[in-house]
């Protein structure tokens, strides 16, 4: 009897590095909820709904920051606490984290460990994984520090709040910035601050640093004075950004300069760093300077993009991923060329990284469809709001309309979904295309269909 269960079990162990990714993300998430199913994790009287839990902690632990309850409000300093290690925890990585904790305990690392988190973080090979997971720590701890330290010193000498108020709001935001998180610890989210430079610019480095990926800051920390030495990956990686910034920027102070709900009532150099750290938020942190609810539609629609496209691989970051989205380009710009090949900065791209990339783009735009169609039907909101937020969450972002807490518990279910999804999804899809090598011994003849 005992051989046949063992039998059984093993046909559903998980056997691929994207599977044990998937069960140690729910698996935190199950945790999660649990802690905040508790009473002591809400405010007042009774405790959370499944809901209201299971949303939050899918939230926290995908880095989205999207609510249904407001946070500062509706959970307690324990509840807070309890999120607040569910956005470390999925922000690091749960592999990650999980063989930081056998190299703490151990000092080695099983072939499981090694794979699994290899896959997470997208390193070279499995004989360096240690040094990539310790790496992970070290640059984590050392820049959620040093924004943590700036923002405890702006509370307690702009905002008077006492020393263990400032500390706790610091670690908080720079945790949840870092990360790429955007939960944050009142109800307006960083409004309040948005003509305040202390506070707003050590946000957006943290955030700008964390969306780039793990594997562009260790690149950074070798090799910043020498770019002709960088790989191809951290080329894609800071050219996208700088581009996505600045064209981000540009495109929302332009809308929103006059629109008195936003824009329109600041002063000059408050509107300027509005439209930056607006820019920066949109493309993966859920915090928001602005009025989200108060701006242009036209403005939804750029910040759906900019959410869609996303920051760096193997980090924080949500969306498609800065290098697919460049992968994309290049392809179309060698196409447009006429090229044979599809060349990088100096370096030719490898046909599998094309199909790796339409995969995922095409199998990315169906399920938003899928999803706006569906929460269009078991709702009454107009497609702008509900796109917004269907991006929002399948891009692991969390700005929002204003609409998360009106959907019904239906329509809450799929932006859990889309925030599992969105958040896996692109590691899973990359890591289990670019490990499934099946070479057939034989081709077929060519034939060519009539584009366009």
């Amino acid at each position: 009897m005992g051989l046949l269960l063992r039998r059984f079990f093993k046909r559903f162990e998980p056997r691929h590095p994207a599977q044990f990714i998937v069960l140690g993300f729910a698996g935190a998430i199950a945790a999660g909820t649990a802690l905040l199913l508790l009473p002591v994790s809400k405010a007042g009287n009774g405790g959370a709904t499944f809901i209201e839990a299971l949303f939050t902690a899918t939230s926290a632990v995908c880095v989205t920051g999207l609510i249904v309850v407001d946070t500062p409000v509706y959970w307690t300093p324990f509840g807070h606490g309890i999120i607040l290690i569910m956005i470390a925890v999925g922000g690091f990585g749960i592999m990650t984290f999980a063989s930081l904790l056998g190299v703490l305990l151990s000092r080695k690392l099983g072939l499981v460990s090694r794979v699994s988190t290899a896959a997470e973080t997208k390193s070279v090979g499995f004989g360096d994984v240690k040094q990539v997971v310790l790496g992970v720590l070290k640059i984590s701890l050392i820049i959620e520090a040093l924004t943590a330290a700036v923002l405890t010193a702006r509370f307690y000498i702009r905002y008077e709040e006492t020393w263990g108020d400032a500390l706790w709001l610091g670690i908080f935001h720079s945790v949840s910035a870092f990360n790429n998180a955007g939960f944050a610890l009142y109800s307006d989210s960083l409004m309040r601050f948005v003509g305040d430079p202390w506070i707003c610019l050590p946000i957006a480095a943290a955030v700008i640093l964390g969306g780039l990926g793990f594997p562009v800051l260790f690149e950074l920390r070798r090799r910043y004075r020498v770019p002709r030495h960088w790989s191809m990956n951290t080329k894609l990686v800071i050219s996208g950004t700088v581009a996505l910034l600045f064209i981000g920027t540009i495109f929302i102070s332009v809308i929103e300069w006059n629109n008195p709900a936003t824009m329109g009532r600041l002063p000059t150099q408050d509107k300027v760093l509005a439209g930056f750290l607006q820019s920066v938020l949109t493309r993966t942190a859920g915090f928001n300077s602005l009025d989200i609810t108060a701006m242009h539609p036209v403005t939804w629609l750029g910040m759906d993009i900019l959410m869609f496209i996303g920051g760096g691989p193997a980090g924080t970051a949500g969306g498609l991923k800065i290098t697919t989205f460049g992968v994309l380009f290049f392809i179309m710009y060698a196409e447009i060329r006429g090229e044979t090949a599809v060349n990088v900065f100096g370096k030719r791209l490898s046909r599998a990284v094309h199909r790796q990339a339409l995969t995922i783009v095409l199998l990315s735009v169906g399920l938003l469809a899928l999803s706006t169609m569906a929460l269009m039907l078991i709702t009454e909101l107009r497609l702008d709001r509900v796109l917004f937020e269907v991006v929002s969450a399948f891009a692991t972002v969390g700005m929002s309309t204003g609409i998360t807490a009106a959907i019904p518990s239906s329509g809450q279910l799929i932006l859990v979904m889309l925030m599992f999804v969105g958040r896996l999804g692109p590691i899973t899809f990359a890591t289990a295309l670019a490990l499934r090598h099946r070479p057939r011994l034989y081709e077929y003849p060519k034939e060519r269909p009539i584009i366009g």
